[in-house]
């Protein structure tokens, strides 16, 4: 099943932030972003299987000056356990639906370089590898 986020959903969401994605991250500050979340720009979604929550998806309105309104995902994990049992596709279709009812008609995601089976996984749902780029962070 899946559905938008709940606060309460925070614990097992912060577990799959941490072993699938590798970002270490404390309980209240998923707590306090998904309390946060603007719905006007931006939703979660999770899939959940025998009340146990194994993914999830972030997605926002992405636009730029160049461009037509994308979708952005800017996260989509599922527990090592569950992957290769739809629940990442079903996670994508929830998040096109919502690109679809805000008036956009195109996907946009990042992956690691060295997240080779989520590629592998985006091209099978007809992505396509647009470049390679890096990320530059400077922290203020």
């Amino acid at each position: 099943m899946v559905r938008k986020i709940k606060s309460t959903d925070c614990e097992e969401v912060r577990k799959i932030c941490i072993e699938e994605l590798g970002y270490e991250c404390e309980r209240g500050f998923i707590e306090a972003r998904i309390n946060e979340l603007d719905e006007s720009r931006e939703a979660v979604f999770v899939v959940e299987t025998d009340n146990q929550i194994v993914g999830f998806v972030h997605v926002e309105k992405y636009k730029v000056l160049y461009c037509e309104d994308m979708a952005n995902i800017l996260g989509l994990a599922v527990a090592e356990d569950y992957q290769r049992c739809g629940f990442g596709k079903e996670l994508l279709n929830e998040a096109e639906q919502w690109a679809r009812n805000n008036g956009i008609d195109m996907l946009r995601l990042n992956s690691g370089m060295k997240r080779t089976a989520a590629h592998k996984f985006y091209r099978a749902m007809d992505f396509l590898d647009e470049k390679d780029q890096k990320r530059f962070i400077k922290r203020l």
